[in-house]
């Protein structure tokens, strides 16, 4: 029997395994040393001078969002062609959000969408943005942030597709996460993410007071510094040193912390990064040569010349019109073969709660990228032969 092929997996090798079982033999199997490696290793590989790791990329873009002070009566612009965490964490915090629309084939937001969105924020007050990398590919965020600026907003990535992922700013290139062109850069890593901690996500910011705020939020709210103590009667000795035990919540935060286990395993899969990178580069380009006979039913995501991505996954746009059968068909029939696919996304504006709270929403873009798209297998571990069966058994089923 032919082997399954799902549409994303971890890989988990033994050190791996070794660095989690080092973790659980260790004193401490949260808030404890794995955290910080695993934030420095993190740093290192995003050039960020500050990295906040936490439980989730959803937890990530929350912090964000906290933050920012963001909160009723704010608007923050978010590309509908999304995972639902990007709006929810507009809407955790009490924020409106206000989509904007993407390219058709990219599935990338851009200034003109910005632009547009704006328009349609009414008597809210516009306060952030939170554009989508998408696919392994960045939004052109030298662009983006002129717009975003010159409206005053505050930028959030959503990076949760793009770790490793390069950005053309300022003449050169920086990786994703740098926050070059933005405030802050929020991570996942989820197991079908090409760096996989189980769970976990993380915020890089080039920001002191925006990384100090992330991690009190991440953990209650708490605040240990001394420096930044405001109860003096509470928090010093008579002889002027901090109490031991001492601690101030100035704000409610989350418990949001990310365990040393996870941590562990979240170091060891980030020094495979470029390993890992360069196979998924090497089965894309298997992808294109396999796909092209079946062009122009069937395309690949064109690639845009301001990123050099780090794919996440594989998406091909498919004509299924053209074709006279449905998506759910073709999934269907492929899964009968063992290959099993997905679609990013529905466009959230067409979820019941934001379609009901936002009615009347148009976004053409979103809308003929979602019509199209189907997600196909892209996992290290693949194949070349691997992939040519999946065009084969697309070929079969799309006739």
């Amino acid at each position: 029997m032919t082997r399954p092929l799902p549409y994303g997996r971890q890989v988990i090798e033994d050190d791996d395994v070794a660095a989690v079982v080092a973790a659980l033999r260790s004193d401490t199997l949260t808030t404890g040393p794995a955290v910080a490696a695993f934030e420095a290793a993190l740093s290192k590989v995003t050039a960020a001078p500050h990295a906040v790791v936490c439980s989730s990329g959803t937890a990530a873009l929350h912090l964000a969002a906290l933050a920012l002070d963001l909160g009723p009566g704010d608007a923050v612009i978010v590309p509908s062609l999304t995972f639902l965490a990007t709006a929810n964490a507009a809407r955790y915090v009490g924020a409106e959000v206000v989509f904007a629309d993407v390219d058709p084939d990219t599935g990338l937001m851009g200034p003109e969408h910005l632009d547009d969105a704006l328009a349609r924020c009414g008597g809210l007050a516009p306060k952030a943005v939170f554009p989508v990398h998408l696919n392994g590919q960045c939004v052109a965020m030298a662009a983006l942030a002129e717009t975003a600026r010159r409206h005053g907003l505050a930028i959030v990535e959503d990076a949760c597709h793009a770790v490793g992922s390069q950005q053309e700013l300022s003449g050169g290139w920086q990786p994703t996460g740098a926050c070059g062109a933005s405030d802050m850069a929020v991570f996942s890593f989820h197991p079908v993410k090409t760096v996989a901690m189980g769970e976990g996500g993380a915020v890089t910011t080039a920001d002191p007071r925006l990384a100090a705020r992330l991690r009190s939020l991440r953990s209650h709210g708490m605040e240990r510094d001394p420096a930044r103590f405001t109860q003096a009667d509470e928090a010093f000795d008579a002889d002027g040193s901090p109490n031991p035990w001492y601690y101030e919540m100035a704000a409610p935060g989350f418990n949001y912390r990310a365990s040393d286990i996870s941590c562990a395993l979240g170091t060891s899969q980030l020094a495979k990064l470029g390993r890992f990178m360069a196979a998924r580069t090497e089965l894309v380009a298997a992808y294109e040569t396999a796909l092209a006979p079946l062009a122009p039913l069937v395309l690949p995501i064109p690639k845009v010349g301001h990123c050099r991505p780090s794919w996440h996954i594989q998406v091909a746009l498919i004509d299924f019109a053209a074709a006279g059968i449905s998506r759910a068909k073709v999934m269907r029939a492929l899964a009968e073969r063992r290959i099993f696919t997905q679609v990013h996304y529905l466009p959230v504006h067409r979820q019941p709660y934001y379609r009901s709270r936002y009615p009347g929403v148009t976004l053409p873009g979103a809308d003929a990228y979602y019509d199209r798209c189907l997600t196909l297998p892209l996992f290290v571990g693949m194949t070349e032969d691997d992939v040519h069966r999946v065009a084969q058994a697309l070929s079969e089923v799309l006739g």
